[in-house]
């Protein structure tokens, strides 16, 4: 098969993704589509293989075997750097940020990077005025306000979580990977970082690891379900909620995927 033959409307693909670390197989077999636009989730219990995952997509480990698609051409050996600037960008579990930066601060070096400017992070940012400028809607569009300028450390930690989405977009992505956004941020903050999601541009196609299945059934609208590295099922929300094995797996008892 001509690994170049994905649908147009498939922005990420993978086939027949492994990885192992020794005898330890991590991802098995996983082959997946991701169209434009998406809002899809990937749920799975601890050590499922989520990150792992969500890792080689991204170019941050190398598969043992298989193919990763971006767009229809196969990047599976690019840097992560590389896929970033091919339009594929991602958060991580745990916050990235230079706390003492503001958020316009931060948000126009990623745009200067985008760019191909060299921009020292501590010293002022002169001559980068389209860039600022750039960096101000995009955090309008968020509703950052009087947030803008504050250093981010300030911030509350779901304010920060949602600067992490901004400082992605920044790069004009095509497909964003979120791992864990909301992860320990309150309840109320974590529905304005899902809300933003959801309110992201339609041509954006957005992968989401999760495990409140409140907020997934609420955002996806398709679910795949990962366990010991495998695809066990996937479908939209009423068919994973439905699914036999994912109910007496996670759903009977009450537990969050």
């Amino acid at each position: 098969m001509n690994i170049n033959s994905a649908s147009p409307e498939t922005v990420l693909e993978t086939r027949g993704l492994h990885k192992s670390f020794g005898a330890l197989r991590v991802t098995q077999d996983v082959s997946f589509r991701l169209p434009q636009g998406a809002r899809y989730a990937l749920i799975g219990p601890n050590g499922a293989g989520k990150s792992t995952l969500i890792n080689l997509l991204t170019g941050v480990l190398a598969p043992s075997s298989g193919t990763v698609l971006l767009n229809g051409s196969d990047v599976t050996r690019l840097r992560p750097e590389e896929r970033v600037r091919r339009g594929l960008a991602r958060t991580f579990q745990i916050n990235t940020l230079f706390p003492e930066l503001s958020p316009l601060e931060a948000a126009t070096l990623a745009i200067c990077q985008r760019r191909g400017l060299c921009i020292n992070p501590f010293r002022a940012l002169s001559g980068c005025d389209d860039a600022i400028d750039e960096a101000q809607a995009l955090l309008a569009d968020f509703d950052f306000g009087d947030d803008a300028g504050r250093p981010t450390h300030e911030l509350p930690y779901g304010r920060q979580r949602l600067l992490e989405i901004v400082l992605a977009l920044a790069a004009k992505p095509k497909v964003l990977l979120l791992d864990e956004p909301a992860a320990g941020v309150p309840q109320q903050e974590s529905a304005e970082i899902f809300t933003a999601i959801e309110a992201l541009p339609s041509d954006v196609a957005v992968l989401f690891i999760e495990h409140d299945m409140d907020v997934v059934f609420r955002f996806a609208q398709r679910i795949t379900v990962l366990v010991a590295g495998r695809i066990l099922c996937e479908g939209t929300p009423d068919e994973i909620a439905n699914h036999p094995e994912v109910r007496e797996v996670y759903l009977g008892d009450g537990e969050n995927v």
